[in-house]
């Protein structure tokens, strides 16, 4: 064999080896699942079919439940900005709630997370994090669509929605969350090819409660504010949800992509719903479980085979580190992360489910003076200030629990080692 041999075979092989390199790189890549997380505002558990509602339909969701995981026990911080803090950064708020409305400029969220490991991302909906016009893109989103950045304004009609730093001009007649979800589906048909990352923090259901286009009497206008129309924005919020999955199965991208549904925490307090285990009134920003006990819905139709029904304990501190080891990213190793990846769950595994979950709290949702905290497992519950509830029996934590119950002081002992170990870290 001559040196041109050589080099013929050589430049083939390399030429092989460079081919192959690309294709895994390709199937790596393909691998990599989309990522679309759905929240929810102000609405807690009791309020959709698959969790025993009676009064409000909510047949996509419920059709995600019926075909994905359902988690019975997911817990949020009753107040809007804390919980999306803590949902996006994975650490409970005594480590980096500042303030109404604020995101810490120095945290890093999900976003920044995926982001570097190759995804395309984009957040639309609600932000209330600031008014920096990049501060979407230093959490890192690469586009949005928001309502309440840089100015307020009407959040469902005439609303005033800012698209990649410009103010929309066009959108006077048009209702705000439809703009926000066509915002995601344009999203999705132009990123279809590689992975991405798509937050939807919708802002239905918050008040004011107003009519949607769909519904059958009222003026199109949030003042026109009136429980009444409840029902309607929880129905309109489920047709969105529809729209996005409709969307992934058109672009045929729906089977490995990982569809995260949840609230940002309890019910409005004028809301009362009927369900199968009797009324529940809303309880957003309040420390019980009408306003801490939030829907968790996972779908992935490539790894979820069978429906399930899952009992562990999940909280928002719990999504950064799930979407991280679902997109084989790393998480931060500067700061402490409290949250545990329920992804083996979602998969059906058995996992390392928390026994547990802690929850610090401004109770007025601004003044640190009325901070409280608490830890609880899903039947005992215990605050900072030594009392103790049996939340099987006593769910509103109306009457707390004798301290002369020898029970009851196992437990304590149990869950002030919660306090301990978080404030530890």
């Amino acid at each position: 064999m001559d040196r041109r041999d050589f080099l013929k075979i050589s430049g083939a092989g390399m030429a092989g080896l460079y081919l192959t390199g690309l294709l895994r790189a390709a199937e790596g890549s393909a691998s990599k699942p989309n990522i679309v997380m759905i929240l929810l505002d102000d609405i807690g558990y009791e309020c959709f079919g698959c969790y025993g509602c009676k009064d409000y339909k909510t047949p996509n969701i419920d059709a995600l439940a019926a075909k994905g995981v359902k988690f019975d026990y997911c817990y949020s911080t009753p107040l809007c900005t804390p919980s999306r803090v803590e949902l996006m950064t994975g650490r409970y708020t005594h480590r980096n709630y500042v303030g109404f409305g604020v995101m810490p400029p120095n945290e890093i969220t999900f976003a920044n997370i995926l982001k570097d490991a190759g995804y395309s991302t984009c957040i639309t909906g609600k932000w209330q994090l600031g008014d920096d016009l990049e501060g979407p893109k230093k959490c890192g989103f690469d586009e949005y669509c928001l309502w309440q950045i840089n100015g307020l304004g009407p959040r469902y009609w005439k609303s005033r929605i800012v698209c990649n730093g410009k103010v929309l001009e066009d959108i006077a007649d048009k209702y705000g969350p439809d703009v926000n979800s066509d915002f995601a589906l344009k999203f999705m048909e132009e990123n279809k090819d590689k992975p991405f990352l798509v937050y939807y923090p919708m802002c239905l259901t918050h008040n004011p409660f107003c009519p949607t286009p769909e519904s059958a009497k009222g003026e199109r206008s949030d003042k026109n504010d009136s429980p009444e129309y409840f029902s309607d924005m929880v129905s309109y919020a489920d047709k969105l949800v529809g729209n996005l999955v409709k969307k992934l199965d058109e672009l045929g991208i729906r089977d490995n992509t990982l569809v995260l549904f949840t609230g940002d925490n309890g019910t409005g307090k004028v809301i009362t719903t009927n369900t199968e285990k009797g009324k529940v009134q809303g309880g957003k920003a309040t420390m019980t479980d009408a306003g801490t006990h939030v829907p968790l819905v996972a779908s992935w139709p490539k790894e979820i085979k069978k429906p399930t029904v899952c009992s562990d304990i999940v909280d928002f501190s719990d999504f950064l580190p799930t979407m991280a080891e679902a997109a084989g990213a790393k998480i931060p190793a500067d700061r402490i992360i409290d949250g545990k990846s329920f992804l083996p769950q979602i998969k059906g595994e058995k996992g390392n489910p928390r026994e547990w979950t802690f929850l610090h709290y401004w109770e007025s949702g601004r003044k640190k003076e009325k901070t409280r905290e608490a830890a609880w497992n899903k039947k005992w519950k215990l605050y900072d200030d030594g009392s103790l509830y049996d939340l099987e029996k006593d769910p509103l934590e109306k009457n707390p629990v004798a301290a002369n119950s020898p029970e009851a002081e196992n437990i304590r002992k149990e869950l002030l080692k919660v306090f301990a170990e978080v404030k530890r870290k």
